[in-house]
């Protein structure tokens, strides 16, 4: 949090109880360390909500100059807050909405009129999970969910033998346990006919009572509760558990909710035992040691199957913390930061006008002759420039057809000021954690992950298809990853030999999932069957059997928080690089002299078209700015059917993040004429090319690299590693090596 609060302070507002107002107040110092104060003002009961709210207001004016707070962030955990706050000159503001608070018991009445006041105003919004960020994505432009973390190393200590607390260690028998608030979120029938299904099993309930009568709770011999206890005591509780509880009633208050125990219980090394709240079914439904059931009957027996499981030893544990290792509070907070830290530079430094491209001829030198000449400001492009500048010493002359830099991932603000993906979205995602950290070197990230909607009859449903989408296309009721995928394989078609992309996604999912989702796109996408296009086309969309819906699954994935056009311009901002653009490859050639050549354009272009064109797929865009916030749910829809003529349409709000009152979306037609995209996979066009890559080789003077010299279809960040990998065999050529030319 130190990152984007350096020399800034940050107050915390929540309320702890309905009556109560609590004022939480968090400073950073992020050299000194942090130091967290917590304000509770007491006011008097007979004051009116008007009264209340002036007087705390001036209240949290005092605090601030009390701190010399100037310009702090505010972040509220409840918009309860917000209306005594409102006035403050913040850097920025964050709701940090954890629950769907309108739906508890005794909400105050004006919670949603000042929710939405809060809403507009933020900065940044995130929500304490993904149904919570479902209900209300429509909201705000800049969201971000964040299901529960978990501080794995504090409570995988009750998996060791520890002392337990007095006051369970009196109780008899196996143990099941619940900690948390014990109020109208928890099934209370349930725990009683569970417990009189179950009596020689022990109950424990620890936490405060709230908005229950006493008289109200369930009574019985083997149900305990034990009261409220503090955190760092939770773990000596957990080890003397058996099983560990969420008894959730399936009710407006829990409709939204992702509680944090889940991840809690599972690092003590506890099997879970819950109802079906959709967060946890769908965050962790598939893991062995949860079971979920509803009605008292198959609680009981779930709780039968976790204490077995507990009894049989560790082996389930190993998938629960491969699971956890990726579900941190140090990730979250490193992702919140860099949000936090994105909204607090928009606010101080707001965009005033549509970015301009890098003029023609921009460069710090200017001489005649060059040791490289490289084609195409793109990624390929401008990777190599950068490297053989910075790192090689060498001059290098960048020339582009097009007026920019950056290629087919030029963004740049339309007249409004949004700012939108030129050729069609750009999503950036990677394994590769040396491409992250190298173009981490040209800009800073925002946290985005991807998600795609395809319009079938008017449904829209999640791609690549997952157990959501069956369960919407079918009317299924499908529950687990087993059902799913025995509902896959009953309708799957096997084909052998897998050559097309047809037959790649027959044989994983039938005709009748293949007619809906692919053979319409891919006609539109390539102009082609599926059946006449390599299998490679549809492999990249993997069928999924639990509910993750994310398009990627990759370890990084994140926007370039200052657009990529930006990126591009600080990877080429070096006094050896100099950029022309507008300007085409042969009229460098016949003025300039260079020592060597990096093309990244296609092959077949540069050997003026020797055997035959090159087929490529080409796509064109409508861009429409609309006066509203928000058209999509998602950032892409696609629409695989024939008789819409685009492929899909994209709202790109979502992808930066940015926050407007209007929005900007485009339609993408793809086409055979125009700039080429896509190399279109087929064996004779394979053939083709392997005649232009020999050619390469019988000339030293040239290096081809990208999509487009290579003739392969590269994401990129793949053609950000083949450039690094070019890079360093050119510097092993450089220090001797005898390399032949080819195309890379």
């Amino acid at each position: 949090m130190g990152r984007f609060a350096q020399d800034r302070q940050v107050f915390f507002f929540e309320e702890q109880i309905p009556t109560d107002h609590h004022l939480a107040y968090l400073e950073i110092h992020p050299f000194e360390g942090t130091t967290v104060k917590s304000v509770r003002p007491r006011i008097p009961h007979w004051w009116s909500e008007a009264e209340r709210e002036t007087a705390l207001g001036k209240l949290l004016d005092e605090l601030l100059a009390l701190n010399d707070a100037i310009r702090p962030i505010l972040w509220f955990y409840t918009p309860v807050m917000y209306s005594f706050a409102r006035h403050v000159d913040a850097s920025a503001i964050v709701y940090d909405c954890m629950d769907e608070l309108a739906n508890f018991k005794f909400a105050p009445p004006r919670l949603k009129e000042t929710e939405a006041a809060l809403i507009a105003r933020a900065d940044v919004v995130f929500t304490g999970g993904h149904s919570l960020y479902e209900v209300k994505a429509h909201l705000h432009d800049n969201i971000h969910p964040f299901p529960s973390s978990v501080d794995v190393s504090h409570f995988r200590t009750a998996r060791d033998e520890s002392v337990e607390p007095s006051d369970q260690k009196a109780i008899p028998g196996l143990k099941l346990g619940y900690y948390g608030v014990i109020d109208e979120r928890l099934d209370l029938v349930l725990l009683a006919a569970v417990a009189k299904a179950r009596p020689n099993l022990s109950f424990i309930f620890i936490g405060p009572v709230v908005k229950i009568a006493p008289e109200d709770l369930p009574k019985a011999a083997n149900i305990h509760y034990l009261g409220q206890k503090h955190y760092s005591e939770l773990p000596a509780y957990l080890s003397g558990w058996d099983a560990a509880l969420m008894p959730f009633a399936l009710n407006e208050a829990t409709k939204f909710i992702s509680p944090t125990k889940t991840p809690e219980y599972l690092a003590a090394g506890r099997p879970v035992v819950s109802t079906r709240v959709t967060d946890v079914v769908r965050h962790y439904g598939d893991l062995e040691g949860v079971f979920l059931a509803d009605e008292p009957e198959s609680f009981a027996a779930a709780c039968d199957e976790a204490l077995a499981l507990k009894k049989a030893g560790d082996a389930w544990l190993t998938p629960v913390d491969e699971m956890l290792s990726g579900s941190s509070w140090d990730q979250t907070f490193s992702a919140m930061s860099v949000l936090v830290e994105e909204a607090v530079t928009r606010r101080l430094s707001p965009v005033k006008s549509p970015r301009k491209s890098r003029p023609h001829g921009s460069g710090k030198t200017n001489p005649s002759n060059y040791d490289y000449l490289i084609v195409g400001a793109g990624f390929a492009g401008s990777v190599l420039a950068e490297r053989l500048a910075s790192d090689g010493g060498k001059r290098v002359l960048v020339c582009d057809r097009r007026p920019h830099i950056a290629g087919n991932a030029y963004d740049v603000q339309n007249e409004d000021g949004i700012l939108i993906h030129q050729y069609g979205p750009h999503i950036f995602h990677t394994n590769s954690e040396d491409v992250f950290n190298y173009l981490s070197r040209f800009t800073a990230w925002r946290p985005y992950e991807h998600r795609v909607l395809a319009d079938v009859d008017g449904l829209r449903l999640p791609v690549p298809i997952n157990v959501t989408t069956l369960n919407g296309l079918y009317g299924l009721d499908l529950h687990n990853e087993a059902e799913a995928a025995r509902f896959l394989a009953g309708r799957a078609e096997p084909c052998d030999p897998i050559v097309t992309s047809k037959d790649v996604v027959v044989s994983q999912v039938g005709s009748d999932l293949y007619r809906t989702f692919f053979e319409g796109y891919t006609r539109k996408q390539w102009g082609l069957d599926p059946s006449q296009l390599d299998k490679s086309v549809t492999a990249r969309v993997p069928t999924r059997t639990n509910a993750d819906d994310r398009y990627f699954l990759d370890n990084f994935q994140a926007m370039p928080l200052h657009g990529y056009t930006k990126m591009f311009e600080n990877m080429l901002d070096h006094d050896n690089i100099t950029v022309m653009t507008s300007t085409e490859y042969a009229d460098i050639r016949r003025d300039y002299q260079v020592g060597h050549t990096i093309f990244t354009g296609p092959i077949d272009e540069y050997f003026d078209y020797r055997f035959g064109r090159l087929p490529y797929r080409s796509l064109k865009f409508q861009h429409e700015t609309h006066d509203t916030r928000r058209l999509l749910p998602v950032g892409v829809v696609n629409y695989p059917s024939e008789s819409v003529p685009y492929t899909r349409i994209t709202e790109y709000k979502h992808l930066t993040g940015q926050i407007h009152p209007k929005t900007s979306i485009s339609y993408e037609f793809a086409c055979a004429d125009g700039d080429p995209y896509y190399p279109i996979p087929r064996p004779e066009n394979q053939a083709l090319y392997k005649q232009y890559e020999a050619l390469a080789r019988e000339h030293s003077d040239v290096t081809f690299v990208g999509r487009l010299g290579t003739y392969k279809y590269y994401n990129m960040d793949q053609v950000v590693g083949q450039a690094l990998a070019t890079y360093r065999r050119m510097t092993k050529a450089d220090a001797g090596d005898v390399v032949t030319a080819r195309a890379q």
